[in-house]
This record gives structure tokens, sequence and C-alpha cells, in this order.
């Protein structure tokens, strides 16, 4: 494995221990009691789709560089950032939705948990884009293509990492809020 590679996926496992930490002291401050029952705001719907729809353009780009095809990278790329864009546009707006609904980060600890796990999601998330735009720019010149694919399988790989983590947030938040 390529030192950049296992530096990657140890830093994956770092993040996803964060995450589990994170979820476990959920779980645990819950069963204390004094938690408030709210509803998860509706736009978390409609950045879970987006971000699943990114992990689908991340993975065209991805093909199209190993068959050098660099007009789809390009244009898959551009969309996958764009994507990513609307997604953090989106938390923020649901972050808007909680503050509608009197759910706020001091006060109560569900809502400091919600506030946490989407606002360090997010954090990860600017770096993914930040990858995102560096292997856009790499793409207009011409520094991703088969014979070169070591960027470009790290990004796809961190993309959907964050993508899966989101899922996982989302779905942990639905079953436990």
């Amino acid at each position: 494995m390529h030192p950049k590679k296992f530096a990657l996926w140890l830093f994956i496992v770092t993040v996803v221990m964060i995450f589990a930490a994170f979820t476990s002291a959920h779980i645990v401050r819950q069963a204390d009691g004094n938690w408030l029952v709210y509803d998860i705001p509706p736009m978390l719907w409609i950045t879970s789709g987006i971000i699943l729809t990114s992990s689908i353009f991340m993975q065209w780009a991805y093909i199209a560089a190993k068959r050098d095809k660099l007009e789809q990278v390009k244009l898959a790329l551009s969309i996958t950032t764009i994507l990513g864009l609307v997604f953090l546009y989106g938390q923020f707006q649901a972050w808007g939705q909680l503050v509608d609904a009197g759910v706020f980060f001091v006060g109560n600890p569900a809502g400091s948990f919600m506030y946490v796990f989407t606002g360090i999601h997010a954090a990860h998330l600017i770096s993914g884009v930040i990858y995102l735009l560096y292997m856009l720019i790499s793409s207009f010149k011409y520094k991703v293509h088969a014979k070169n694919m070591l960027n470009m399988d790290m990004c796809t790989t961190y993309w959907h990492f964050l993508g899966g983590l989101w899922i996982y947030l989302f779905i942990f938040l639905l079953l436990n809020h």
C-alpha cells in the first residue's frame, strides 16, 4: 500500500473513532433523562439525497479517470464539488430549522449533540471539498489520468467515506433523537 493511502486510512479510522465516541456519549447521556425530543430538520433528508448523489458523480469521475476520459473527469468532479457545497449550505439551513424549532446548541444535550454531529461532519466535508477542488484543478492541468490515479483514488475513497459517515449519522439521529 502506498504510504499516502495508508495515512488516509489512518485518518479515516481516527474519524470513525471520534464519531463512535460521540454516538456512544449520545446514547449514554440520553439514558440519563432530561432529553429534549424534537423532529429531525426536514432539510437533512434533502442533504442526505445530495450526498448520495454526489457519491455517484464521484464514482463516475473515478471511472472516467481510469479510462482517460478527461472531459468526463472534469465534468463529474465539477458536479461533485458543487453538490458538496450544496450539501454544506443545506446543513446550514438545517441549523436554521433547528433554531426555528427551539433547538439550540446550549440548553439541552439533545440539541448540543445534533449541532456537534453536523458541525464536525461539515468540517470534514469542507476538507473533502478542498480535496475535490485540488483534484478539479489537477484535472484541468491534465494530471489526472489512468497512469496517475493515486490522488484520484484517495479523493474518491475519502469522499465516499464522508458520504457513508453522513448516512450513518443521519440514521443514528433518526433512531435516537
